[in-house]
């Protein structure tokens, strides 16, 4: 599904991710781990367009896309969501699932001022189907509510769900379980589970080793930009090296 060769991103003369390779497999969940400062968001930002590599490429469904703009690769099937909350605050929770699917939408203009009927049976499908996807993460009890009048851990939840809007192929989840409690981070292992359950192969990007380790199939460590470890949860759990990064050298 996605594999990433010899990539390089430089800002100046900071080295952010220094000649790192892998592979996700189609329905696998993948997990890159590693310390604060170690490359993780600048990687995840690299393979959602965000960010333009130095050297390296990044394919995606056997097409290179190193460098194409977001909106391009959402149109093929590569949707993300942000450590930072990036909620509409000012909309209802089902208007911002349905931003999700903008891509997917009848964009003509003339239509849409005229309100044709097929304008309208589009948007009343549209919102149906973001009705089913707040039901399917769990928050379907907000479907009316301002999203400014949610919880933080159910907000996590609808911004996977306005990513799943957009029917992706693959799946980014930068830090999901930031912030959440214990009962909110079980939540979201579930729904990560029911995501993959669905066929959608999962990136993640996590520091909840508990959640990362549950969850993963594959596992990346960075450390300082470069490629620590890589294997399954027990090889990585296992490495001295990344006990090292993680607990120090005398630990």
């Amino acid at each position: 599904m996605l594999e990433i060769s010899h990539l390089s991103k430089s800002f100046g003369g900071v080295h952010a991710v220094q000649d790192v390779s892998f592979s996700v497999r189609e329905g696998a969940i993948a997990s890159v781990i590693g310390p604060n400062g170690a490359g993780k968001t600048t990687l995840f930002n690299l393979v959602s367009g965000i960010y333009t590599p130095t050297t390296g490429s990044i394919t995606f469904k056997g097409e290179n896309v190193a460098g194409m703009a977001p909106d391009a690769l959402a149109r093929r099937g590569l949707s993300r969501t942000f450590q930072n909350l990036q909620v509409c605050m000012n909309m209802r929770a089902i208007d911002n699932v349905m931003v999700g699917s903008h891509l997917r939408l009848n964009q003509n203009l003339f239509a849409s001022m005229l309100a044709l009927p097929s304008v309208r049976r589009q948007d009343a499908a549209c919102r149906e189907e973001a009705a089913q996807l707040m039901a399917f993460v769990g928050v379907g009890k907000y479907l009316d509510a301002e999203a400014s009048q949610m919880p933080y851990g159910a907000l996590k939840r609808l911004e996977i769900a306005r990513a799943l809007a957009a029917k992706p192929a693959i799946l980014l989840l930068d830090e999901p379980a930031a912030g959440l409690n214990h009962t909110e981070t079980g939540e979201i292992e579930a729904l990560i589970r029911k995501v993959a359950q669905a066929g959608i192969t999962v990136l993640l990007v996590e520091h909840d080793m508990k959640l990362v380790m549950n969850l993963s199939d594959h596992i990346l460590v960075l450390d300082y930009g470069k490629t620590l470890a890589e294997g399954s949860a027990a090889e990585v759990r296992a490495n001295p090296a990344v006990i090292a990064a993680y607990l120090g050298a005398t630990a």
